[in-house]
């Protein structure tokens, strides 16, 4: 009888970086590699990406960027969480429990102006175009997106149940997540689509916001 084979799970790559800069000199360095790795992107884009083009962009010798960063990998997550975090740092400009709970054609201009505000940082942002794509077309990177997506959706779900009291936790977590995948997919499409960025993020906007004028037609 022949033994049955199996097979060995799929190599992952290490998302972390090897060492955090302590001192000033090292903190240049970090810096300047991931200046030079968003560089490369926007240049080359993710397949062409490798270490040897970040490390001649930035004067560097492989071994001084290997001390900091295994894999091209690790250098996309720091990248891609900088550009989540600074994506999510605009959510409380336009959302709070207060707009929430407001007319539907108060949120929808809320939910429209964040998502051109979105648009707008990650267009400003150097290779945040390649950034994003590769947040979505990595395997490797899969988690870096759905953790920020999660902390985001968690953190509007607290604030959809103080503008929605009534409204089980269980349905606004959904209605927490759904809606910040709708307005981030919006933002996606602008990058992939030639379309007009004003009439995209209306139409998302009045998705999400026609819903929550359901939730609050329940609560009267």
């Amino acid at each position: 009888m022949t033994p049955t084979r199996t097979s060995e799970a799929p190599h992952k790559p290490s998302l972390l970086a090897k060492k955090q800069p302590s001192q000033q000199r090292s903190t240049q360095t970090y810096e300047l590699i991931l200046q030079a790795t968003a560089e490369v992107l926007a240049d080359v884009g993710i397949e062409r990406l490798s270490t040897n083009l970040v490390c001649e962009r930035a004067g560097l010798s492989p071994p001084a960027l290997y001390r900091y960063f295994p894999n091209k990998y690790a250098l996309l997550s720091e990248l891609g969480q900088r550009l989540m975090q600074r994506q999510n740092e605009l959510i409380p400009r336009w959302i709070s429990p207060e707009v929430l709970g407001s007319s539907p054609a108060e949120l929808e201009k809320a939910l429209a102006g964040l998502v051109l505000d979105t648009y707008r940082v990650t267009k400003r942002t150097p290779g945040g175009v390649w950034i994003l794509r590769a947040l979505r077309a990595v395997p490797a990177l899969l988690k870096v997106r759905l953790d920020s997506h999660d902390a985001v959706s968690k953190a509007q779900t607290r604030m959809l149940k103080q503008a929605f009291p009534q409204v089980s936790s269980k349905e606004l977590a959904l209605v927490g997540r759904v809606a910040v995948d709708v307005l981030y997919a919006a933002v996606e499409m602008l990058f992939d689509t030639p379309l007009n960025a004003r009439a995209v993020a209306k139409i998302a906007a009045a998705m999400v916001a026609s819903h929550l004028d359901r939730l609050r037609t329940r609560q009267e």
